[in-house]
């Protein structure tokens, strides 16, 4: 990105390049982690009727603590997870993206750690609010070391310690048992480990929100983009201690989440066992492409969320040649690695026979 020398933009920004997937015209969009399963005519018939009523009051700021959307989310919370949360515990904002924005805002002024290669956003918010970023390592096979995170995070004593799970590009999980070892790490250096896990319910894992109460520095990150097919809607929450949410609120911006947004969510929260109806076949269809992929002699890392990352050579020509085919998928940046979304039945055989064409047919 060329600055012009009359645009005063910071710095530490003038290196870097908006965010974003390609989006481009595709018969099979498999590059961006979505539901590909749209919502029913009864949902959006329920949206329509709940935002005519909202739209009767347009004139006047919507509820700033979004208390009924808060509450309808610590609910869910509680019933995925059997936990005890009320609205007191969950934040919500405009996408889980606004939530890390807000973290490091509130909290970063000690640095923070993650493990890459993970969610590449953490790091980009992190330099664009001025926070100190350090990258700790991950094992061959993507894992996390646990004792040798806990020591990096004692070395660096970061304010707080970013972990992904399932991981994104790579699906993989960390259990809960090696959360809680990392959150004692953490809180030893009076820090907050941060879990982001917004691929959740494609995990068979239980969730950090399952310790919250026992360990009050940490925070789980979810969203309502990809499990519950709501991308468009553009709403993430997280779930903390009340101290943590309450602290929050000193960067959050004023009347953040529209009333429009909050109708919306409201409803799909409503229809949750609906839209939650398409993980299981999720799942499945996931583990039908990666036995595929490695019938293929391809290497496929073990996946918990609604997507596959797996090894090939020239993967910059096999994007390419599979766009040309009409399937478009992810290239995340990781040498030898390309990440494939999981799609529609016709959609995942789509991808698997272009990428059959584009192997030279020989697998």
């Amino acid at each position: 990105m060329t600055t012009p020398s009359w645009l005063p933009l910071r710095a530490n920004l003038q290196e870097l390049t908006p965010y974003g997937a390609p989006q481009l015209p595709s018969q099979a969009q498999l590059n961006t982690n979505e539901n590909p399963y749209p919502p029913s005519a009864q949902l959006i018939a329920k949206i329509a009727d709940r935002i005519r009523e909202v739209a009767a009051t347009l004139n006047r700021y919507p509820d700033r603590d979004a208390v009924a959307l808060r509450s309808a989310l610590a609910n869910f919370l509680n019933e995925q997870s059997k936990t005890a949360l009320t609205q007191d515990n969950i934040w919500a904002a405009n996408g889980s993206n606004e939530i890390i924005q807000s973290l490091f805002l509130a909290f970063g002024s000690g640095g923070a750690l993650g493990f890459t290669p993970s969610y590449s956003m953490h790091p980009l918010i992190a330099r664009v609010t001025g926070t100190t970023w350090e990258e700790g390592a991950r094992k061959a096979d993507f894992s996390i070391d646990i004792e040798a995170a806990c020591a990096h995070i004692l070395r660096l004593r970061p304010s707080l310690t970013f972990v992904t799970t399932p991981n994104n590009p790579t699906g993989s999980a960390i259990s809960l048992m090696d959360l809680i070892a990392l959150a004692d790490s953490c809180a030893n250096v009076a820090g907050l480990l941060i879990v982001d896990e917004a691929y959740a319910e494609f995990s068979q894992d239980l969730s950090a929100v399952t310790v919250i109460a026992q360990h009050p520095h940490v925070v789980v990150i979810r969203t309502m983009s990809k499990a519950f097919a709501f991308a468009g809607a553009r709403v993430g929450y997280m779930a903390a201690d009340p101290e943590v949410i309450e602290a929050m609120l000193i960067v959050r911006l004023p009347y953040h989440l529209s009333a429009l947004t909050q109708a919306a969510a409201l409803s799909a929260i409503d229809f949750r066992d609906e839209l939650l109806s398409s993980v299981h076949e999720i799942s499945t269809s996931r583990e039908e492409v990666a036995a595929e992929l490695s019938a293929m002699g391809l290497r496929v890392i073990p996946s918990s969320a609604n997507f596959l990352l797996f090894a090939i050579e020239s993967p910059k020509t096999i994007w390419q040649s599979l766009l040309d085919q009409g399937v478009l998928i992810r290239d995340v940046g990781l040498s030898g690695y390309l990440r494939v979304t999981i799609g529609t039945q016709s959609e995942n055989e789509r991808f698997i026979s272009a990428l059959k064409k584009s192997l030279g047919g020989k697998q």
